[in-house]
């Protein structure tokens, strides 16, 4: 079987030639290289409606001459259908409608990041792996669960190479940024910038800002160079390492451009070796944007039979990976492991290792060592003091939580009462999920945040749930971080659970018991803000609809479909029309084809205590 693939998300026009037979992939790209500053999408189509057709004619020629007859011999045409830029994703499109016509073949439309992964999982022969893709626009950890690919954690904010691309725009750097902070950061020392994981979460914004205040400032490049590296590339790895404790997995694949940069592969390489588990990351060529993982899957799906007609074939540069039905999977396993339990002691986790000693348990977060040893030791000890503060002030609360009876924040080590007989992931039901709702929301009201309540931070037995490790929890009054609790929950059982509905439903219902209404409503603005949700404007429109309307009937369900920002608009404006002209006490509803929430892909809930998100 051969498949011709074509790539072109963004800046990579891209072309390859897949052999299943002997495993052989040849690739043909030109790379759109701008004259300064980063990406233009209208320069990067321009650049894609010359090149594409050059790097496509070249393979095709491969094709000819390296076939059994002189003609092209190629079984489908596999293509990048998103996401990526609009414009240089419709030159794609029609390049691959063509030849699929031309060829009188098969035309498969590819998921980029799915892709990503799957050349991982093709080359390294694991079955079930959690993959970390970093790219320039995305940054995101996937796991295979339920037929398709849940987002486990992603960033909240930009990709992780245009990150460092606007530092570097700011020094006045030319694209792209990534490998010049490589080749400066090792002259310098490491400058301490601000670290934030929220669960499986990360954000960039607040180090872009803070790495450019200081080069401002005059803290010398390289020394930022080399802080901005350990401490994005250290949240990378943190959330990967959390991603294989919450599944229980053991591989770990990398993808995405960024993944070129030798300090990340090293950091993730040492994470997996400390916990046994094995890590792999394809050749460099196949982690920049390139057609050939485009064939390859495009391969993989073409046997499973999912090829789309010419009339279905519209490109979407917001296709996310969770929205893909991964047919070519159907019979294989999730990548949920069943957890590990305390009688098997020690257990490590994510952070810590932890022994049971009769009704004790010894905790003690150990060294990481693909860390900067400054910010390990500073993460370690601060998060040590937080969980034994904020585990307290949750019993005080009426909280069930465990008793601290000692706590050593040098060596990261707390000694505290065994409670519960398993972890909340093993044991999951709607009543404890329900439980674990009403906990935060009271804690939530005292003025802290648990910062990682996922089904693994939740011991269980007959009568009680306990909260346990607040590790990564602070004092805080907003209402972002709140909400940013109920979203790790949330990330946590779809991402792990095989009936998600009823148990988000039951934790919804719990926290509105005790909790702010407000948090509640914030929740929908932050699952929009994943990559390649609605648009900051369209939120925010629906936002104001929603408090508008709140509590009369129905609430508006809104769902963009075509590729265009007007579309958005227009049923908004639609939406809003209505609201003024029509009697506000009907039942509001403007329903599209597509009833389910993108950002988790989840149904939309249906008790009224919770305002309905976009779908």
């Amino acid at each position: 079987m051969r498949i011709l693939g074509i790539e072109g998300t963004a800046w990579a026009a891209s072309a390859a030639l897949y052999d299943s037979c002997d495993e052989t992939i040849v690739i043909e790209s030109d790379p759109y290289q701008p004259d300064s500053g980063g990406l233009h999408p209208r320069e990067a189509a321009e650049h894609m409606s010359t090149a594409l057709p050059e790097v496509i004619s070249t393979i095709l020629e491969h094709a000819v001459s390296s076939g059994n007859t002189n003609a092209i011999g190629v079984d489908a045409v596999a293509f990048s259908r998103g996401p990526g830029l609009g414009p240089c994703l419709r030159v794609v499109g029609t390049a691959a409608r063509t030849l699929t016509q031309a060829l009188s073949v098969p035309l498969v439309g590819v998921n980029h990041m799915i892709a990503h992964l799957e050349i991982g999982r093709h080359q390294s022969g694991f079955a079930t792996p959690v993959c970390l893709n970093a790219s320039g626009a995305n940054a995101h950890l996937l796991g295979y669960h339920r037929s398709q690919y849940q987002v486990l954690g992603e960033t909240m904010d930009t990709g992780v190479g245009n990150a460092i691309d606007k530092f570097t725009r700011h020094l006045g750097w030319n694209h792209p940024g990534g490998p010049k902070v490589e080749a400066t950061a090792p002259d310098g020392s490491y400058y301490d910038l601000p670290y934030v994981v929220k669960g499986m979460d990360f954000s960039f914004s607040g180090i872009m800002s803070a790495a450019k205040d200081a080069v401002d400032d005059e803290v010398p490049v390289a020394d930022v160079c080399t802080g901005l590296q350990e401490t994005i590339f250290a949240m990378l790895t943190e959330v990967a390492e959390r991603a294989l404790s919450l599944t229980g997995t053991d591989e770990l694949v990398l993808g995405g451009g960024v993944g070129q940069n030798e300090r990340l592969r090293e950091m993730l390489s040492t994470m997996c070796t400390a916990r046994g588990a094995s890590f792999y990351a394809p050749e460099p060529r196949f982690l920049r944007d390139n057609a050939g993982m485009i064939a390859v899957l495009g391969a993989t799906m073409y046997q499973a039979g999912q090829t789309i007609s010419v009339e279905n074939s519209a490109v979407d540069p917001n296709f996310r990976p969770d929205a893909v039905t991964v047919t070519w999977r159907d019979n294989e396993t999730s990548v949920t492991r069943t957890p590990a339990t305390l009688d098997e002691t020690p257990v490590r986790g994510a952070e810590a290792t932890v022994r049971r000693i009769d009704d004790h348990v010894i905790k003690r977060r150990v060294e990481k060592s693909y860390r900067h040893p400054t910010l390990d030791r500073q993460l370690r000890a601060e998060r040590t003091r937080a969980e034994a503060r904020l585990t307290s002030a949750a019993r005080r609360l009426g909280v069930p939580t465990p008793v601290i009876y000692d706590v050593d924040p040098e060596t990261g080590t707390l000694v505290f009462e065994y409670v519960g007989n398993a972890d909340l992931a093993a044991e999951l039901t709607a009543s404890r999920c329900h439980a674990v709702g009403q906990h935060l929301g009271r804690i939530h009201n005292a003025g802290f945040v648990h910062g990682d309540p996922t089904t693994r931070n939740v011991r269980v037995d007959s009568t009680q749930n306990y909260l346990i490790d607040f590790g990564l929890g602070y004092y805080t009054d907003h209402i972002e971080d709140h909400a940013m609790d109920l979203h790790v929950f949330i990330q946590s059982i779809t991402g792990t659970a095989s009936d998600p509905d009823p148990l988000i439903a039951a934790f919804e219902s719990g926290y509105a018991e005790t909790g702010m209404s407000t948090v509640q409503s914030r929740l929908c603005e932050i699952e929009s803000r994943g990559r390649y949700q609605w648009s900051q404007h369209t939120v925010m429109i629906w936002i104001i609809i929603r408090m508008i309307i709140q509590n009369q009937g129905e609430f508006l369900r809104l769902q963009p479909q075509d590729e265009s920002d007007n579309s958005e608009s227009i049923y908004v404006y639609a939406a809003i029309a209505i609201l003024i002209f029509d009697n506000p006490s009907l039942n509001w509803q403007v329903v599209r084809h597509m009833g389910r929430n993108q950002a988790g892909n989840r149904a939309i809930p249906a008790s009224p205590t919770m305002a309905a998100c976009p779908p």
